[in-house]
C-alpha cells in the first residue's frame, strides 16, 4: 500500500522565553502554550494541569530544556515544577493587568472583521491588556470605536507580553494544536470564541461610518468580487438582472469591490453590466462610508458583505458553498437547497487554497459550481422586496433608509 502522506500543520515562531517565574533560573509566559524553559543547575519535574476540565496535560522531567504544551489556544493553565523532587513552583495563569498579545493574519478582510469583536470581550473578561496586531489600515476602521485595545503593526511584539493567541481558521482542519474544534462544523466567526475561551455567540464589530452622506440619491451597495470562484455568484445572468431591477425601482446601483476584473486560469470576472464603478483601490473607511448610508447591501460570502453588516447595513447575501451558520446571521440570506450546497462546511471535504477553482464534488463536470448557478435573479429580487418592505423603502421616492418599527 502507498506511504500515506504526513499531514503539515502551521506552527508560529513566538521567540525566547524572557519573563522570570520567580523560581531561579525558570523562565516562564504564554505565549505560544504554556512554555518552561529549564535550566541544567538540577533536576526537574514539569506539569501542566487545565483547571476547567482538571486534567493533567503534561508530566514529566527534564532538564536544560523548554517544555511546551501542545495545545496553543487559550487554557486555564496551572504549571508546577519540582526541582529535585521538591516543589519549587506553582503558577496559575492569571491574565489581569498583564500585557496579552492577539495576533491576526494579514491579507484578509472578511475574517478580521468576522473575528475581532472578540478581543474585547476577551479583554473585558480577563482585564488585561489587549495588544491586537493587523495592518494600519484595518486599525483605522477598529480604533475609534475600541479605544481601550492596543493596536500594532504585523510582526511587531508587546513589551512584557505575558501570553499570546493566534487567530485563525487552521489548515488541514483536523489541527487541534491551534484550534480546539472543527471550523467547518461551528462556522468562520465562532472559531474564535473557542480559541480564547468565550461564551460562544456571535458578535458585530462596530465600525463608524461618516455622518455625511456620500450619494444625494437613494442607492445601494453591491460587491461581485471574491478570492475562490465557489463564492461567485456563478449564474450568468444573475447581476445583470439584478442591477436592472435595482434600477428600475429607483435606485442608482454602486459596485464598490477593489477589482473592476478579477479571476485566474479560466475563470474571469468584471464589474456587473449597469452597475456604476466605485471599484478600485479605494480607503476602507470610505466604502465604510458608502455602506453605512445605503439602503442595503448585496453580496456574497466575502469581505465587503462583512464590512457591510458591521457597518451596520441589511445585507443581502448570496452564497452557495457555505450553509448560512458559516458566516454572520442575516435574514436576507440567499441558498438555493435543491442542488448541490454546503461543501465549505463539509467536515469530509478539505478546501484547497491553491485551486481558485475548487469545486470538490463536481469540478470538470455539468454540476460544477451548480450551487450559485442555480440561484436565479428572481430569487434575490424577491429577497429584494422582503427587506425593502420591512424597512418601509421607497426610493421612488427619494426616502432614506428606516429602521424596522421592531427595531432590528
Amino acid at each position: 500500500m502507498p506511504e500515506e502522506k504526513k499531514k503539515a500543520y502551521v506552527s508560529f515562531d513566538a521567540g525566547p522565553v524572557t519573563m522570570d517565574s520567580g523560581l531561579p533560573g525558570v523562565k516562564l509566559d504564554f505565549n505560544y502554550g504554556a512554555r518552561v524553559l529549564l535550566p541544567d543547575d538540577g533536576e526537574y519535574r514539569v506539569r501542566f494541569t487545565d483547571l476547567d476540565t482538571s486534567s493533567i496535560l503534561y508530566d514529566a522531567a527534564g532538564r536544560n530544556a523548554l517544555v511546551t504544551s501542545t495545545k496553543k489556544y487559550y487554557i486555564n493553565f496551572r504549571v508546577e515544577i519540582w526541582k529535585d523532587g521538591v516543589p519549587a513552583l506553582i503558577h496559575d495563569l492569571d491574565l489581569a493587568g498583564r500585557n496579552v498579545h492577539i495576533r491576526y493574519p494579514v491579507g484578509t478582510l472578511g475574517d478580521i472583521l468576522a473575528w475581532f469583536p472578540y478581543a474585547e470581550e476577551f479583554r473585558k473578561k480577563h482585564r488585561c491588556n489587549v495588544y491586537c496586531s493587523m495592518s494600519p489600515e484595518i486599525v483605522g476602521l477598529f480604533a475609534p470605536a475600541y479605544p481601550q485595545i492596543r493596536f500594532i503593526e504585523p510582526g511587531t511584539t508587546p513589551p512584557d507580553c505575558y501570553a499570546t493567541y493566534y487567530m485563525g481558521i487552521f489548515f488541514p482542519a483536523d489541527d487541534r494544536f491551534h484550534q480546539p474544534a472543527d471550523f467547518r462544523v461551528i462556522g468562520l466567526q465562532l472559531n474564535i470564541p473557542y480559541i480564547l475561551g468565550l461564551d460562544v455567540v456571535e458578535r458585530r464589530p462596530v465600525l463608524t461610518p461618516s455622518k455625511k452622506r456620500p450619494v444625494k440619491e437613494p442607492y445601494v451597495c453591491i460587491a461581485a468580487q471574491a478570492t475562490s470562484q465557489a463564492k461567485y455568484w456563478n449564474n450568468p445572468r444573475g447581476w445583470i438582472e439584478t442591477v436592472e431591477y435595482l434600477k428600475a425601482l429607483g435606485y442608482r446601483v454602486l459596485c464598490i469591490d477593489k477589482e473592476k476584473c478579477h479571476g485566474y486560469g479560466r475563470h474571469w470576472h468584471t464589474i456587473p453590466y449597469g452597475a456604476e464603478d466605485f471599484t478600485g483601490p479605494r480607503p476602507l473607511q470610505e466604502r465604510v462610508d458608502y455602506l453605512g448610508h445605503a439602503d442595503f447591501f448585496i453580496g456574497l460570502s466575502s469581505g465587503l458583505s462583512w464590512l457591510a453588516w458591521g457597518a451596520g447595513t441589511p445585507v443581502i447575501m448570496v452564497s452557495g458553498f457555505t450553509l448560512p451558520y458559516n458566516e454572520f446571521f442575516t435574514p436576507y440570506r440567499v441558498i438555493n437547497f435543491h442542488v448541490c450546497n454546503g461543501c465549505w462546511t463539509d467536515s469530509s471535504e478539505e478546501f484547497v487554497h491553491a485551486d481558485f477553482g475548487w469545486c470538490p464534488r463536481h469540478a470538470g463536470t455539468e454540476r460544477e459550481f451548480e450551487c450559485t448557478r442555480f440561484i436565479s435573479s428572481g430569487q434575490v429580487c424577491q429577497t429584494v422586496q422582503r427587506l425593502m418592505a420591512d424597512y418601509n423603502l421607497h426610493p421612488e421616492q427619494g426616502k432614506a433608509r428606516r429602521r424596522k418599527a421592531n427595531g432590528k
